[in-house]
């Protein structure tokens, strides 16, 4: 059974009927569908993250429907059995290593499945593997998280989250704090997983390079509406949209509107690095002024 997540007029209020009432999603249609990379995009306080706690069910629509693999969320559903869709659905949260707890990694990693009812040998043995998937080896296992750098004890916070076992994983802007560096390396560890592993990809960022460099779908988010889809190249060929927006551009795209100020021509705005050079060297070398 593939795992998509599919939304269908989806609205959602924050403390409904009382004077705190404050509408979030408006009319949401969209789906993920199992196996792809989706970007959602958007500002502080266009629904992102209201939208995000919906795709685990954490929030329930006001009106419309969730649909996640086979399970159904509507206003009515109850709450109950909702562990076996919180399984599959594993949510990064921003700064998720200020989740961290336990005395060691491998007990900080085993948490999740054991809370699930898996045995400790079981948990362990998972902790192992998924440390291992997030870039660092066994030698981790038995430290403190607290001694360990924040890039790294953002990875041990991930494969918590990994330990689950899901097969969609949601990141909500994965690299915020992090060094260029760092960031790379955390953005080059999800393709892996999503490409090795097979695992679904929700990325919200506000990185466009990222959307560019990664993503085979994107959802545009401005007041709790869907704006703008489709795929990246689609998407951002309305480069005047994502200015006015001020949602900015991929650096490539960037730097090939100034090339074509200069005079050089693009059928089509390259989004990343690679198609910049390739479109450079097929026009044999830049523009001299």
């Amino acid at each position: 059974m593939a795992m998509d997540i599919r939304f269908e007029k989806v609205d959602f209020t924050y403390q409904p009927n009382t004077p705190f009432e404050h509408r979030a999603l408006f009319d949401i249609d969209l789906q993920i569908q199992s196996g792809s990379y989706t970007a959602i995009i958007g500002h502080t306080g266009s629904g992102k993250s209201t939208l995000l706690q919906h795709l685990n069910a954490l929030l329930k629509p006001t009106a419309g429907t969730v649909t996640i693999g086979e399970r159904k969320i509507t206003p009515e559903s109850d709450n109950k059995n909702l562990k076996p869709v919180r399984k599959k659905v594993g949510i990064v949260f921003q700064f998720p290593e200020s989740q961290l707890f336990e005395e060691t990694v491998e007990k900080d990693i085993a948490f999740g499945p054991q809370n699930f009812g898996v045995s400790q040998a079981d948990a362990y043995a998972l902790a192992k593997e998924t440390l291992q998937l997030v870039g660092l080896d066994e030698s981790y296992l038995q430290r403190s998280p607290f001694d360990l750098s924040g890039g790294q004890m953002r990875r041990v916070a991930i494969a918590g989250v990994l330990a689950m076992q899901p097969e969609i994983l949601v990141l909500d802007e994965p690299t915020a704090g992090l060094d260029p560096q760092g960031r790379k390396e955390m953005m080059d560890m999800f393709w892996r997983l999503h490409k090795e592993q097979g695992l679904t990809l929700v990325l919200v960022t506000h990185l466009m390079d990222d959307v560019a460099d990664y993503a085979d779908y994107v959802y545009a988010l401005e007041k709790g509406r869907v704006v703008k889809e489709g795929t990246p190249e689609l998407v951002f060929q309305d480069f005047q949209w994502l200015q006015e927006k001020q949602l900015g551009l991929p650096t490539a795209t960037q730097f090939a509107l100034k090339l074509q100020e200069k005079g050089m021509h693009f059928k089509q705005l390259p989004l990343t690095a690679k198609a910049l050079a390739d479109e450079i060297m097929q026009q044999g070398g830049l523009i001299h002024e």
